[in-house]
Parts: C-alpha cells; structure tokens; sequence
C-alpha cells in the first residue's frame, strides 16, 4: 500500500458500546482471548449448540488438506435445529413476518412453517426427488422460498437457489453445472409494480435441457404461463395436500446442504460447495454473538436468498437460533423511497442488516425520509457486502439509529459460509469504516506479497491462517480450480482475493477486492480508498472508481460521481473533487478523469457493476447489461463520459 493514502486513515472516530448493552451482551469480554487459546475447544463448544443425532466423532480432519472435514461421524438434519427443536419449545413463536410488495402479509409460526416445510418436502418426494439430487430454486421474496429449501434440506436434497433477476441463460448455465433434477418457481414476482416473468425463464432454460423432470410452480402474480404436462406441476395442487410432518432424513456432518455460485474472474460461475455440520455451526455462532439476538427481538435483514447473506442471515443462522425476522418482497422504493422505514416503524425493527450500496442511496435520498418515520424500536444495525465508506458508516449511525445503536460492519463471503472479521457489540469500540477483528476462533491476518505478516499500520492482502467450520468445502465438479483459486497464491493460506489494512491498534480496513486495486505508477492504490474519499466531499451522494489503461502510469483513475439533490456537474467541481481526493489521499490518488453520472449501473441485488464502467472508460465494446436494474443508465454514462477532464 503506498504511504500516499496513510491520511485516509486519520482523524477516527470511536464509538464505544453503550454500558447497558454490554452487560446484557450475548458476547462478553474476553471471547476473542478464550477462543485464541485454543479455537477448535471453542467451535466445539459452540457445536454443541446446534442438534445432533450423534455426536462427532472426530472434531477436525486435515489429512486432505485444503479440503478439510469437520464433526466427522457427526449425525444431523440441519431443518432439526431450525425448526423441531424450537417447535418443542415455543410451537406459537412467529419466525416470519412477511411482507408482499403490494401491500399483502402473512405470519408463519415455527409450529405452521414445520407443517409447511414437511409438506414441501413430501411433494418433492413424491415427484422423485430425493437425497443426494440438486433442486434449483428460481424465486422472489416470497415466504415459499425459505420453505422450499428447508423443504429440500428436510428430504437430504442439495439446493441451489438462483437470484431471480438472473436471465434464463444464467439459470441454464446453473442447471447444467449442478445437474439439477427438479426446479421450484413461481409464475412471476413483483418488483415495482411490475411482474417479472419467472415461470417464462424458467421454460426457456429449460428447452433441450437434460437433467430436469419436475418443476414445481407457485402462483404469486396469476400471470399467464405456458405449461408442460407432466413436467410442471402447481404448488398448490401438490404441496397442501402432503401430511404435515415428515420424518427429517438422517445426513452426514460433510453431506451437501447447498451449491451457490458465484462469480468468477474467468466468468464461468462458480458453484461454492457447503455442508451440513459445519455450515450450519458458523452461521448458528455468529448470528447469536455478532446480532446479539434475544428473544423479545425482530430481526429483519435486507438481503435476497439468491445471495449467501440470505441463506446464512435469513434462514439457517435465525433458524437455528429461534429468532423471529422479517422478509420483505420488493424493493426499497416501492411505492415510495421511504417504503423499508414504514415497514421499520409497522414491524418494531430491533435489528437491521443491509448494504452499503442501500445505506448511500438512501444519503442521495435524504435524511428528511427516515426522519419522518418513527425508528425508535432499533438497537443494532448491521452493514454487509463490500465495505462501508465513514460517510455512510456516520449516516448510518445518525440518521437510522439515532446515534444510540451499535453498528457491526461485517465481512465475509459466498466462501466463508458465515461472518468473519466483525465488531461483536457490547464488546468492541468501533471506527467507522473498519470491520475492526476477526470473529473468535477465526485466525485471519495482513500479508505481504510473499505472505509475511504485515505490522501494524501497513497494508496488504488479508488471508486466513486456519480451517473454520462453515469454509466451502470446493468448488462443484472442479477440484483443481478450488486450490488454484484460494489456496495457490500462499502455500496452506486461504486467499480469499481481498486487500487488507492493519492500523496501528490491530483493526482490520478491508479495501474490496485485489483486482480493484490499482496500480497508478508503481503505487497500489485501492477503489475503495479514493471513492470514499470522494464521498466524503459534501456534495456526493455516491461514486464508483475503476482503474484504466494508461500509457504512462499503467493505470489511470477514473471516477463516476453521483451528485446529491441532483445538482449538475461543472468543470469546476471536478477540479474540486480532484483536489478534495488530493488533499484525503496524496496527490496520486486524484482521479485523472470524473464523469457525473444520475446514478450508477447496479445489478438487481444492488451490486456496482464496475466491470461495465472499466469498458466505458477504456472505449470497448459492453458486455452483458441484462442483469442490471437500471440498464438504461449505461447510455446515459457513456454520454456524460466527455464530460470528464484529466490534467
């Protein structure tokens, strides 16, 4: 990391947890130090909070090594400690509120989403699905998609959930890798008053298709869809007329729970492997200790199931800890941009998940908004995704939480399975922008180029040092591209792909990925730096940064600005912002082009496609813009691209 950007890092701000919270804190001091001592005694420990139906046998298995073995001998059914044990507890407990974009709601106790889920999972059985086949789920935000892949895990099927914003050819591709044999949907899903065709998709993908023999459809939108009998079957003729138990399917600890995938740097997707035992013994720990839960909570986190945040911190992690949550069907501007705060104030929210992406459009928005709503019933707020610039940590902080909510500013990955490096509330003093420390029994650290530990107040690329329970357990049907993925760059090192900063007191300021950093004349400067220091200019809403050919320095800065209150951009501002990033970073972090853009080109699940700005900046030909929300916006930035000024 060069010393030119060392100035980002000064002037913290701390927030110490609030005393009554600590001491009602589910993670007490000294949790980092105990599980240091000895971390497989720890995650033994915290195993023993889930269900078993024979304990393990072996704790850790590292003969194979990178791929490691966890709970070995182990015996469970992970829908046990989600729903059986609970249901014997407390049947009348809601473990889901449910709210439909158009308005329409639904509550699900534990005892009712038991009955649902063992209804589903007979419907699978019944049209030929069992243990060891891969169900693919094509679905919105609906209450059915957390039953049909607790329904799948019931019967010892693998699922795959596929974001529904996805385009047919993403789904076909998904189908095939995986070698699904059955694929739940529904007719279509709204999103901003509009139905998106899921059913059509799904037909489409599967024309010529070979491994699919049931699709199990739910009507939400009563679009018209075409039929293929005996293929397509509703939900509603097959799932409600099951028996309401069904006996869970006896799994192994290393048996296949799911196959996500994600992107790769080939663009091939990825489909990231996780297991029983051990998925479900990281997103159980770090749900109770990271979101504090209690039982008089109602947690609600933003994200899509298409996405791992869904399946660890809407499903599995609140599940197996008994929490009631909230799922929400559309999108946060729908029908108007203070829709998530409404459902904040109607639900009593205690605790909120969601992005940075989300956080900095509600700041382009406004702080009118959620000031206008009654959000008194928050106590925790969480950030998770990529990392969170200080603006909008300090927004975040002021504005949803009243100043008096601790934040917890998490990473992970589709990789890690569950929350690695985070602040633990009621225990950690917290800087904005800093994950600060790894989650105990997690032994993650900066290192050089040749994988030396950095000292503090140095930079480099953050690795993890020993095997944890919910890591992936390999790449489907590609074992060499799972070691030289995460395991070639260090020898016996997890490279998760990301740099990394050690302050001088220990705490962790992720910098996004290794490949957006740039290389601007011999310094490594990261995207994340300069755009936070451009939105820490009082007139940016949001910014994007990418890195492109240049042929003097190698790479050249070009920066993509979004404007609050929608003011116009001038060749005098740029010169500002120029010498604002000057003045935050060092002189060779000034971007050497600024393009002011209405907003920035975002996927469905409100991810920067920074891909599609680097063709922009360097002139070639766009790649594929079917999954953005917002597709039009491209033209409309390749437009404003002349407008941009270099030295």
């Amino acid at each position: 990391m060069s010393d030119a950007i060392e100035n980002l890092f000064h002037e913290e701000r701390r927030f110490d947890p609030p005393g009554k919270f600590s001491a009602e804190a589910n993670a007490q001091s000294g949790i980092h130090e105990e599980a240091a001592r000895d971390p497989l005694a720890f995650w033994s420990s915290e195993a023993e909070k889930i269900h078993w139906r024979k304990p393990w046998d072996r704790l850790l298995d590292s003969s194979d090594a990178p791929v490691y073995r966890w709970f070995e001998g182990g015996r469970l059914n992970v829908t046990e400690s989600c729903l059986d044990r609970h249901v014997e507890t407390h049947p009348d407990r809601v473990a889901f509120h449910w709210e439909g974009e158009p308005g329409d709601s639904l509550s699900l106790t534990y005892s009712e989403l038991l009955a649902k889920v063992c209804q589903c999972a007979a419907a699978l059985k019944q049209l030929g699905i069992g243990k060891g086949d891969t169900v693919a789920i094509y679905m919105g935000m609906v209450p059915e998609i957390t039953i049909a892949m607790l329904a799948c895990a019931r019967i010892g099927a693998a699922h795959s959930v596929v974001f529904g914003g996805f385009s047919s050819d993403s789904l076909r591709e998904r189908l095939d890798d995986a070698s699904c044999k059955g694929v739940i949907t529904q007719d279509g899903a709204w999103r901003r008053g509009k139905v998106v065709p899921l059913k059509e998709n799904v037909d489409l993908a599967l024309e010529g298709q070979e491994t699919v023999t049931s699709v199990l459809v739910l009507e939400r939108c009563k679009n018209e869809v075409t039929w293929s009998e005996g293929r397509d079957h509703w939900w509603h003729d097959v799932v409600p007329t099951q028996d309401d138990f069904l006996e869970a399917e006896e799994m192994d600890s290393e048996d296949l729970l799911f196959i996500l995938y994600t992107s790769g740097s080939t663009g091939k997707p990825k489909g990231i492997v996780h297991t029983c035992g051990g998925y479900l013994t990281g997103v159980s720990s770090t749900f109770r200790n990271v979101f504090d839960i209690k039982d008089s909570d109602l947690y609600w986190c933003t994200a899509d199931c298409g996405w791992v945040t869904g399946h660890s911190y809407i499903v599995y992690g609140p599940l197996a800890n008994g929490a009631t949550s909230l799922i929400y069907e559309g999108t946060p501007d729908f029908p108007d941009q203070g829709r998530w705060w409404d459902l904040v104030e109607k639900y009593a929210v205690t605790i909120f998940y969601t992005a940075p992406t989300a956080i900095r459009t509600f700041m382009k928005w406004g702080e009118e908004i959620p000031k206008s709503k009654d959000l008194s019933s928050l106590r925790l707020l969480g950030s998770v995704g990529e990392p969170i610039n200080p603006e909008a940590w300090m927004w975040y902080h002021e504005f949803i939480g009243g100043e008096r909510c601790p934040i917890v500013d998490t990473w992970w990955q589709t990789e890690t399975g569950s929350i690695m490096i985070t602040p633990l509330p009621g225990v950690t003093t917290t800087k904005p922008g800093s994950a600060a420390t790894p989650y105990p029994g997690i032994d993650a650290v900066v290192v050089d180029d040749e994988g030396n530990e950095v000292e503090p107040g140095h930079g480099g690329l953050l690795v993890v040092r020993s095997p944890w329970p919910s890591m992936l357990r390999g790449i489907h049907g590609d074992p060499e591209r799972y070691k030289e993925v995460y395991w070639s760059r260090f020898d016996g090192l997890y490279f998760p792909g990301d740099g990394c900063k050690l302050d001088e007191e220990g705490y962790l300021w992720l910098l996004g990925r290794v490949d957006d950093v740039m290389l601007v004349s011999g310094h490594n400067i990261s995207t994340t730096e300069v755009e936070s220091a451009l939105v820490d200019h009082h007139g940016v809403a949001e910014s994007a940064v990418v890195g492109r050919k240049d042929d003097t320095t190698g790479q050249a800065i070009a920066a993509f600005v979004v404007l609050k209150g929608g003011s116009e951009g001038s060749e005098e501002l740029i010169q500002e912002l120029r010498q604002h990033v000057a003045a935050k970073i060092g002189p060779i972090a000034k971007p050497a082009s600024i393009v002011f853009t209405p907003d920035l080109p975002k996927t469905r699940s409100g991810k920067i496609m920074r891909r599609l700005l680097r063709d922009i900046s360097e002139k070639r030909q766009l790649g594929d813009v079917t999954t953005l929300a917002n597709s039009d916006i491209v033209e409309a930035i390749r437009d404003g691209a002349t407008q941009s000024s270099e030295d």
